[in-house]
């Protein structure tokens, strides 16, 4: 049995009677959308449909794909979390490639120019952190620019029926977090795309000629099964689980488990005391080249037995980062700037070097996260579920 169909089984889920089809899988549903017209698509490696790629997919259902456009870790995930990738031509299909990520995250008028509608399908996580959303908010507004209908097509989110968090604050919006949402929203990449629309977040307060391919035969509380890992880093079900609470370690001098066969499963640095695990972050190719603390011996927790209290619990824990922070005593500084990026603030770094206490501060989170429930509650697909 497949590992993460067994992981599912022991996070208390039900399989549903029907397979879960992902909005691109739906062909019969969007092709008249499709017909006769120049396709571009935004896809990486997650998009596949019956084992096969869903540009590949696409061509075989004869539609006319004339351009690709690839985010971070590649169109077909060959690249590490922050690694430039040009422009080039897919060697499989022959068809030219489009870099979002480095040095252009949007796609200019001159990328665009031939293509009639656009479609995206990328799995997402569901933390905000994740660049993905970053790349169809920019993709959103070079479509609302020149007029170009955008398709997305849901996909399942494996936090999807949690909201959790701190709020990003505008002075303190980035690539890592560009919109006044939780860490965790709650949300499928399409509710998020209806959201953005919505709610005016694109340039200017344009808004996108949007539509979205729900998922069926998948409800918001049922775990989700994994066909592909999102990115390199992300291996498994457990990283996915875990990556919403140790994300926040990639903005300290702690080592979040890159380097090492299980990222965001376990964390360490030479200078923690008092911690029960050890390890030795080292160059993986495709993976993490040079992570912090290269070669040297860590001290820290391994969390792969965590994955079950934190599916039961809070998605986002901060224990562990207030245990390393206080169990810090390195020389440098335990933040980093980009910490408050990623939180969307300063106030979890400040709150953690006052001393306050765990749930102090998830009491601080409470009425930012109650205000955006009512924000989001108008953008959820009806057959998800709230």
């Amino acid at each position: 049995m497949n590992r993460i169909v067994i992981l599912c089984m022991l996070l208390g889920g039900q399989a549903s009677a029907l397979p879960v089809r992902n909005g691109i899988e739906r062909f019969e549903v969007y092709r008249s959308r499709l017909e006769g017209k120049a396709v571009g698509v935004v896809a990486n490696h997650t998009s596949v449909v019956d084992g096969q790629h869903g540009v590949d997919f696409l061509l075989r259902q004869g539609v006319r794909v004339v351009r690709v456009f690839s985010p971070e870790h590649g169109f077909r995930g060959e690249a590490e979390a922050g690694e430039g990738i040009g422009d080039h031509e897919d060697a499989r299909s022959g068809l030219p490639v489009v870099s979002l990520y480095g040095k252009k995250v949007k796609p200019s008028r001159e990328d665009l120019q031939g293509v009639e509608v656009m479609i995206f399908d990328m799995q997402d996580v569901g933390a905000r952190f994740y660049t993905y959303l970053s790349t169809l908010h920019y993709v959103m507004e070079a479509c609302a620019g020149s007029g170009i209908p955008l398709i997305v097509m849901d996909r399942p989110n494996p936090h999807a029926s949690r909201v959790e968090g701190p709020v990003l604050r505008e002075k303190f919006r980035s690539f890592v977090g560009m919109h006044p949402v939780p860490i965790l929203y709650g949300m499928t990449i399409g509710e998020y795309a209806r959201m953005m629309n919505g709610e005016g977040w694109l340039e200017g307060g344009a808004r996108c000629d949007l539509t979205v391919i729900p998922c069926e035969h998948w409800r918001r509380d049922e775990p989700v099964t994994l066909r592909q890992a999102p990115s390199p880093n992300l291996p498994d079900s457990v990283s996915v689980m875990l990556y919403p609470s140790l994300c926040l370690f990639e903005g300290t001098v702690v080592n979040e488990g890159r380097g090492t066969l299980t990222p965001f499963q376990l964390f360490g640095h030479p200078d923690l005391v008092d911690m029960p695990y050890r390890y030795t972050p080292r160059s993986i190719a495709g993976m993490s080249r040079s992570p912090k603390c290269l070669g040297q011996i860590c001290h820290g927790m391994d969390l792969r037995d965590q994955y079950l209290l934190v599916r039961e619990g809070r998605h986002l824990n901060i224990s562990w980062l207030l245990r390393a922070c206080r169990s810090y005593r390195g020389s440098s500084p335990f933040f980093l700037p980009f910490f408050d990026l990623l939180a969307g603030s300063d106030a979890l770094r400040l709150d953690i070097i006052a001393g306050k206490g765990e749930e102090e501060i998830y009491a601080s989170w409470e009425q930012g996260v109650r205000d955006f429930q009512h924000v989001r509650q108008q953008y959820l697909i009806e057959s998800y579920g709230q």
